[in-house]
């Protein structure tokens, strides 16, 4: 019996750690989250990256740099995330990156798109 509720105890334990341990990042990621809340960990060096600066140039203006939990939210949906991260992972060029910018409605200020490519990796 003893056994039993140590068991649930370390459980509990471990779940309650896994809450803390998602609000940092891994090394070398910050954490961002999308308009619908999805939360992302995104490599530093991303950052310098057109698409970034200009999401996050837009994240300033529409949300503040951060809200008032302290999240960094991106003006776009976790899908348009999702395509993001893969073009930068294959290394996408510079005019890439404009393209995928551009063809992204800006109704005031808020960035929808309707892509809907899979990256397969």
């Amino acid at each position: 019996m003893a056994a039993l509720r140590r068991k649930r105890l370390a459980m509990k334990s471990s779940k309650e750690a896994e809450g803390c341990s998602t609000a940092v990042a891994g090394k070398g990621h910050c954490v961002m989250y999308t308009a619908d809340g999805t939360r992302f960990e995104v490599p530093l060096v991303y950052l310098g990256k057109t698409v970034f600066s200009e999401l996050l140039r837009i994240s300033g203006e529409e949300f503040g740099f951060t809200s008032d939990d302290g999240r960094i939210t991106l003006p776009c949906d976790a899908t348009v995330m999702e395509y993001i991260l893969c073009l930068l992972r294959r290394s996408a060029s510079t005019e890439v990156e404009n393209a995928l910018l551009s063809s992204m409605a800006i109704p005031s200020l808020g960035i929808a798109s309707h892509q809907h490519t899979v990256c397969s990796y």
